[in-house]
């Protein structure tokens, strides 16, 4: 049972009331999660809460995520088919709308399992599916994120819906011919009856179906029965964006649509002071200056017009007392933070040799190809948006409070996002409630409200920064026999993140509170891309000072741990590691555990004339457990590691007078095709529980990249970005 006692269904119960405050006496009227059925009905059969059939033998996978170029659709779609025996051929897939029964409940279960709460009973999952749901809708919660969608909504949901599904359909067939249900076959879409040559269509199947009650634990197949699953399949979303179909936020075009640009407050917490509208409403198309509590907006007949109105303004924000801070400054109050804190608790010595070291990453933007927008119009009433968010239930939540209305009254239609990396998540929807606010204003015509790149990057809700101090007493041997993370954080996310993959005695993971200059929010692998940056260098340190190779050395950490073993290995077999290089270059290895998945990344490295780093290659090794689909598991490694690259390389977000300093793309570069590393990926076949992907191939790499440029140089970077100069 783990650690999934009654006693903590009990107080699992309580957080949503009802029934199920009732604690185990639930597990007998808690509704089947699998039943639960939207409001509004669209004249298909559907057989759970995610399936839909046509009567033309159409399968649609209705799938509670978005779309934001991860793929997860296709891969949780083919979950989904593969336990209905569908012909995939004819699956549809439709991104769930925003409403309250296609919250993410299953989200709980697979955070959980990654946090080591055991398997959950079997006695107790009903019960806590249904638990979960109730909490995650009453909290709007219809996220996309955390690497959670295959492993969760897939593995946990759309597995289950679909093998349910299968047996409702068989049942169906059963009461039709009279036969016993074991002597029928599902297979493509069709079921069959060998003995009597009759078959049927799932659709034609699907009224009968309907009227059968799910079975709240049908049967799952084995990965050896898989037919699907584990293929490498076409993703749906790519047609559209290869002929130009696909919609994001900024694509909407409404009857009688007006656009509008907007400037906030440079310095946080600045607030609009006064504003003289005369110039730019004097200009051609200009509709309407709207003034918002931090911000200014000019609506006008195009967003060209609207921005140049906006450049005419010359708005006045108020310091709130921060109009004097700069980088330094902030990373000296970081300093500062950790000195204090290690007065309070100090760190007894041990073994024959300590080693420390320090480490500082700064903000970073997230900087989406597709800039924050969104549509807003009021009429009759109502409330509708159109935007790109990863969490359109939440956003309609933050859209009603902004107009005023009942959630009821608020439409949300969620669009493709061209980019999220977090920033499209809960707590930083400032574009969904300005663009409902200015909307109001010229009601009942539509605004679509578009931010400029410079704003886009001014007023992000940035990955932290970071100072960490690390410290570690080493034997005579060069084993580490403790290990102390101190940094500047705060919360959960940050403590379970600095943990070591390896074996140490004795560790320490101490968190100091320092000032937050800048708005904070989830970055792509979140917490892990900053520890992960400082314990796989510090550990490479570690093999140094133990006068070790880096990577034989964590291979004696990792003796006790197989599966990160083997990810190790892998990794330095694909590079060869060893093996001799040309001149100027050198190899660095790092491995990183997040998400329920091990990556390890090795990085072929080079300086070029002037002192620029060039990666020219990087192999990396994942296991995920399961791959769903190899190809888009592929893309999102492939993806990962350019991004992470990008952010390692070039990427920093500093601030001078108060605010954000950089403002487009060429104050914050990225890894470009001219100088992209070649990259290879293998994935272990693995029976592990799964984990995500769309993460953990960002963490290592800027580590794997640091330990080579000491390999290499014998410099030892120990701030990001990366600069030898």
């Amino acid at each position: 049972m783990g650690k999934w006692t009654r006693r903590a269904f009990i107080a699992t119960g309580s957080l949503v009331g009802g029934g199920l405050v009732l604690g185990i006496g639930a597990i007998a009227i808690a509704p089947n999660r699998l039943r639960i059925a939207p409001q509004r009905a669209d004249g298909y059969e559907r057989l759970t809460t995610w399936i839909k059939i046509t009567p033309a033998n159409e399968v649609i996978a209705v799938i509670p995520h978005c779309e934001m170029g991860q793929g997860a659709l296709t891969g949780v779609a083919m979950m989904l088919a593969e336990e209905l025996d569908a012909d995939w051929s004819r699956v549809r897939i439709e991104e769930a709308p925003a409403e309250d029964v296609y919250a993410n409940g299953y989200m709980l279960r697979g955070f959980g399992a990654e946090a080591g709460l055991g398997e959950i009973p079997r006695w107790l999952e009903r019960a806590l599916d249904y638990a979960s749901y109730k909490v995650a809708s009453m909290a709007s919660l219809q996220i996309t994120g955390g690497s959670s969608s295959t492993r969760s909504t897939g593995q946990l949901g759309m597995r289950v819906a679909g093998a349910a599904a299968k047996e409702m359909l068989l049942a169906a067939a059963s009461a039709r011919w009279n036969v016993p249900i074991g002597a029928l076959v599902a297979h493509d879409s069709t079921v069959r009856h060998a003995p009597s040559n009759r078959t049927a269509t799932y659709g034609e199947l699907a009224s009968a179906a309907a009227a059968i009650a799910p079975p709240q634990h049908p049967r799952l197949k084995p990965r050896t029965e898989y037919r699907l699953v584990g293929t490498p399949q076409p993703r749906h979303d790519i047609p559209g964006k290869v002929d130009g179909t696909a919609q994001y936020g900024i694509d909407v075009v409404l009857p009688e649509m007006l656009y509008a640009a907007i400037a906030a407050a440079p310095i946080p917490g600045g607030k609009l002071a006064a504003v003289d509208a005369t110039r730019a409403t004097a200009l051609a198309g200009v509709r309407e200056v709207v003034r918002l509590d931090d911000a200014v907006a000019v609506v006008a007949d195009g967003y060209w017009q609207a921005s140049q109105a906006l450049r005419a303004l010359d708005p006045q924000f108020t310091d709130p007392g921060l109009g004097t801070v700069d980088s330094a400054q902030l990373f000296a109050a970081h300093a500062a933070a950790l000195d204090a804190d290690s007065a309070k608790r100090p760190t007894p010595a041990l073994g024959t040799r300590t080693v420390t070291a320090e480490y500082r990453v700064p903000y970073l933007a997230h900087a989406t190809m597709e800039p924050m927008c969104a549509t807003a119009r009021f009429a009759d009433g109502r409330c509708e948006i159109w935007a790109g968010t990863q969490d359109p239930l939440n956003a309609r939540r933050i859209a009603a409070a902004a107009a005023q209305l009942d959630a009821a009254n608020v439409v949300m239609h969620n669009q493709q996002l061209g980019g999220g990396f977090g920033r499209r998540l809960p707590g930083a929807f400032d574009y969904i409630e300005q663009a409902v606010r200015v909307a109001k204003a010229l009601a009942p015509r539509p605004v679509k409200l578009i931010w400029s790149r410079e704003e886009d990057m001014r007023h992000d809700y940035y990955r932290p920064a970071v100072l960490a101090r690390m410290e570690s007493a080493l034997e005579a041997d060069g084993r580490p026999l403790s290990w102390t993370s101190h940094f500047t954080g705060a919360g959960f996310l940050d403590t379970a993140a600095a943990k070591p993959i390896y074996a140490v005695d004795a560790t320490q993971i101490r968190v100091a509170a320092a000032p937050v200059h800048l708005r904070t929010g989830s970055w792509r692998s979140v917490a892990s891309s900053q520890h992960g940056f400082f314990m796989e260098s510090f550990i490479d340190e570690l093999a140094y000072a133990a006068g070790q190779d880096p990577f034989e050395y964590r291979r004696a950490l990792l003796r006790g741990k197989p599966r990160q073993l083997a990810v190790l290995e892998r990794a330095a077999t694909m590079a060869g590691w060893g093996s001799a290089l040309p001149d100027g270059r050198a190899r660095g290895i790092a491995i990183v555990e997040c998400f329920g998945t091990t990556a390890a990344e090795v990085a072929e490295v080079g300086v070029e004339a002037g002192g620029a780093i060039r990666v020219h290659r990087v192999d990396a090794a994942v296991d995920c457990g399961l791959v769903v689909n190899p190809g888009q598991a592929l893309a999102q490694v492939q993806g990962a590691i350019i991004f992470g690259l990008s952010a390692a390389l070039f990427h920093e977000i500093s601030v001078r007078g108060g605010a954000v300093v950089q403002g487009n793309f060429p104050d914050y570069d990225m890894v470009r095709l001219a100088n992209a590393p070649r990259v290879n990926v293998q994935f272990l076949d693995s029976d592990a529980p799964m984990g995500g992907l769309g993460e953990p191939g960002v963490p290592p790499i800027a580590p794997a990249v640091a330990n080579a440029v000491f390999a290499l140089t014998g410099k030892r970077l120990r701030n990001l970005p990366l600069r030898l100069a």
